[in-house]
């Protein structure tokens, strides 16, 4: 019976032990299965930390400027770029550019007006404008456009303002410069925004009706193109020592400053220090404007510079322990360190409006002048229109002046709709006024003499030498192209990388947050990498092909011309991506690879002003001739950003170097040479743009839209071109028929012929002038080469070859 019950006892708990056995054995399972997994994610969570820290340390300090400039601005169609996935019809639905009917009437009126009372050529020989038409300007608020109506302005659009600057540059480059700056970084637009009641009150009304000119002080001897640097601009907070009234002493020497020598107030760019504290947290140090009138105790404005030939008032603004109030401080002492977002939110207009408007008004004016002297002039008995180098010339005038066109018209669309965008401002501040100049080149180019010889009947050469002046001014286009572009562009632009920088910034406190953070954007970006990468690769291949098999005639169907170019340019946006990807592998040296950046500059303005150029085409579509003038423009454009990503990718730099060229290659070129099909127009569709431009067509009176016309009676160059083209045309077609049929001219072609011979012999002549000086204008005055050759003839005895019968 014992034995019976240990057995039973034994086998009990034998039994228990294996049901606890079975509990246990996968428990400790479990627990093995979590440890590992606990090991694991420690293991990730310390690689994370320590890829982090190492991007942390390789990313170079971001100032407190640079993180200003990061939020300020807004971001728009150059993200979609960024992201590889732009929209054409998104353009479309979002921004069209348009004026109003009162808009329209001071453009026939006002400005039309403004054009006569300005001779171009007297303007840049006595460097000054007439009384009468500073008075005009004044009168009719062009120094107020930008102004609300309330506070006494015009309150007209950005388009607007755009089409005023290029109408006056197609007669005046001076009246151009003069008009821009206070409708664009002049006080005005920043007292609108930032002012005091007080400043508001005083200031925008004297604004608005001329009565102060404003002007910006921000560029100083050792502070260009980063003229935020503010280098010897410095003002001080203190108590003023007799009132106690709280101020800054600033000490300033700042030069290039546009309309200086007649300024009345100039809003001043200064860097603010408190060593006392005595703002007293309402405030702070750093950029601060300032509004001094002219007159200010110890402030110095006057002297000029002269800028190569141009007459824009242009000079210095200087001062030595001057004494500025808090009220004198734009918008109070409470905007104090806030003058670089004052700065960058309405740089926008100054650099991607006004600027490029004096570009369209040279492209304007090249397409309707010298498009019509080719016609005129004749050269071996042929207009010089039918020769292949002007063709050549003339067809790349057109198509940059379209691009240029396009590209202000979606640009001024973009700012009436409230937006500020800071990298597509760049973009055509820096691509706008570089075609401006080669435009003007080729104007000049086949122009030639009748281009380089001043006077009133050269509407050429002041253009000429104003041009190199918008490509230095507000950021010199070697250092936006080079830097600033892709600089900002990838740090504001890309879909992911501004949370990727903001988390790399915060305090070691913050480091758990910020290593998630930045562990998700990360894998974002790589993400974003291989669907670029992917996407490229599959529409390379359909870009090939579907460049292979088109016609080179598809063009004449505006639907066929749309959907071909916007998948080209679809494509192009998935390299300009992925390679935008790949600069990551440069860490913090990308900012010094600036040769690559240059070229993925170059390539995203090929891209925004390839999809504005569409986007003009889908608005202006029925216009005869522009299916072939698009064509030559996006031929183009396409070629410019194949070629600067293909460039991009045999010159990658950095330790990565090698693998970033392989993997762009490969994702943009895949079939290599093959998925480059990108080439210049040919020449059968250079020559139908040339003719189009330079004989009477719906695409020149496109381009004659925005120009100045002068009355009729009235001696003017370019409308006399304008006027004499049709007639000149007419005559050869008549003179090729006469000849054709070997007959004589009939009365009525006789007086044709004749009639256009008269215009051809007046139009290609020009100015000659009995003197050059004032000194060579005075009774007795003798060349001094004339002077040492009757100097040499008295030691002659004889001093004439042949004596007169």
């Amino acid at each position: 019976m014992l034995s019976t019950r240990h057995s039973i006892a034994r086998a009990s708990l034998s039994r228990s032990k294996g049901a606890l056995s079975t509990i246990i054995q996968p428990s400790l399972s479990q627990h093995h299965h979590h440890q590992q997994k606990r090991t694991l994610l420690g293991l990730v969570h310390a690689i994370d930390k320590r890829v982090y820290r190492w991007a942390k340390g390789v990313l170079p300090p971001i100032s407190k400027t640079e993180n200003i400039a990061l939020g300020c601005g807004t971001i728009g169609f150059d993200r979609d770029i960024f992201s590889g996935s732009p929209s054409l019809q998104h353009l479309i639905d979002t921004y069209t550019p348009k004026l109003s009917k009162e808009e329209e009437e001071f453009l026939d009126k006002q400005v039309t007006k403004l054009c006569t009372l300005l001779n171009d050529h007297d303007v840049v020989t006595k460097k000054d404008f007439t009384k009468e038409a500073w008075d005009y300007m004044r009168d009719e608020k062009f120094f107020g456009m930008k102004i609300p109506k309330e506070w006494g302005g015009l309150g007209f659009s950005t388009h607007a303002v755009s089409c005023v600057l290029a109408k006056l540059a197609t007669q005046c480059f001076d009246a151009n410069a003069t008009v821009a700056v206070p409708n664009s970084l002049g006080p005005g637009e920043l007292l609108v925004r930032y002012g005091t009641p007080d400043q508001k009150e005083y200031f925008l009304p004297r604004l608005a009706n001329g009565t102060l000119i404003p002007c910006f002080g921000l560029t100083g001897p050792h502070s260009g193109s980063d003229a935020t640097s503010l280098i010897g601009s410095d003002c001080v907070v203190q108590k003023h020592p007799q009132t106690g009234e709280l101020g800054v002493v600033a000490s300033f020497k700042k030069r290039y400053i546009t309309l200086a020598p007649v300024a009345g107030v100039v809003g001043l760019g200064l860097n603010l220090t408190d060593p006392e504290g005595l703002l007293g947290g309402s405030g702070e140090e750093g950029f601060t404007v300032a509004l001094l009138e002219r007159g200010h105790e110890g402030l110095r404005m006057g002297p000029r510079h002269i800028p190569l030939s141009a007459a824009f008032m242009n000079g210095t603004v200087e001062g030595d322990d001057v004494w500025i109030p808090m009220s004198s401080i734009l918008g109070g002492q409470e905007r104090c360190g806030f003058g670089w977002n004052m700065f960058v939110e309405c740089l926008a207009e100054g650099r991607g409006v006004s600027l490029p408007a004096g570009s369209i008004g040279a492209a304007r004016s090249v397409v309707a002048g010298v498009g019509a002297y080719s016609r005129v002039r004749k050269q071996f008995r042929v207009p010089i229109a039918e020769f292949g180098g002007i063709q050549e010339a003339m067809a790349k005038a057109g198509s940059d002046g379209l691009i240029t066109i396009a590209g202000g018209d979606v640009m001024n669309a973009i700012v009436d709709n409230h937006e500020a965008p800071m990298v597509i401002s760049s973009v055509m501040k820096q691509n706008c006024t570089e075609r401006g100049r080669r435009i003007v080149e080729c104007g000049m180019d086949i122009a030639a003499g009748s281009a380089i010889c001043r006077g009133d009947k050269n509407y050429m050469g002041n253009a000429y030498m104003s041009l190199p002046i918008a490509i230095t001014v507000e950021g010199a286009n070697i250092m936006t192209r080079s830097f600033q572009i892709i600089g900002q562009g990838l740090t504001r632009c890309h879909p992911h990388m501004s949370d990727l920088l903001k988390a790399l910034q915060l305090p070691p406190s913050e480091e758990k947050t910020a290593v998630q953070t930045f562990v998700k954007q990360f894998h974002k970006i790589v993400g974003h990498g291989i669907s670029n990468f992917f996407g490229s690769v599959s529409k390379g291949v359909g870009s090939t092909v579907s460049s292979a098999i088109r016609s080179k005639k598809a063009y004449k169907n505006g639907d066929d011309l749309l959907a071909y170019h916007e998948k080209q340019l679809l494509r192009l946006s998935n390299n300009f991506a992925l390679t935008a990807d790949l600069c990551f592998t440069l860490g913090g040296r990308l900012k010094f690879e600036e040769l690559l950046m240059g070229r993925l500059a170059d390539a995203l303005g090929a891209i925004y002003l390839g999809y504005a150029t569409l986007h003009h085409y889908h608005r202006r579509r029925g216009i005869d001739g522009l299916e072939a003038l698009t064509e030559h423009a996006m031929l183009r454009l396409e070629c410019e950003a194949q070629d600067a990503l293909y460039s991009a990718s045999e010159n990658f730099p950095g330790p990565l170097g090698p693998l970033a060229s392989t993997v762009m290659k490969i994702g943009c070129f895949p079939l290599g040479g093959l998925t480059r099909p990108y080439a210049e127009p040919s020449d059968d569709l250079t020559k139908e743009v040339a003719r189009l431009l330079t004989t009477p067509s719906e695409i020149r009176d496109m381009f004659q839209e925005g120009i100045y016309s002068a009355p009729e009676g009235t001696m003017h160059q370019m409308t006399d071109l304008i006027n004499a083209l049709p007639i000149c045309v007419e005559a050869d077609k008549v003179a090729t028929s006469i000849r054709k049929e070997k007959r004589k001219p009939n009365d009525e072609e006789a007086n044709l012929i004749a009639k256009a011979d008269a215009l051809r012999d007046a139009l290609i002549q020009v100015d000659v002038f009995e003197y050059a000086t004032a000194e060579e204008a005075q009774p007795g005055y003798v060349r001094p080469a004339l002077v040492g050759t009757e100097e040499r003839f008295a030691t002659l005895d004889k001093t004439v070859f042949c004596e007169a019968a």
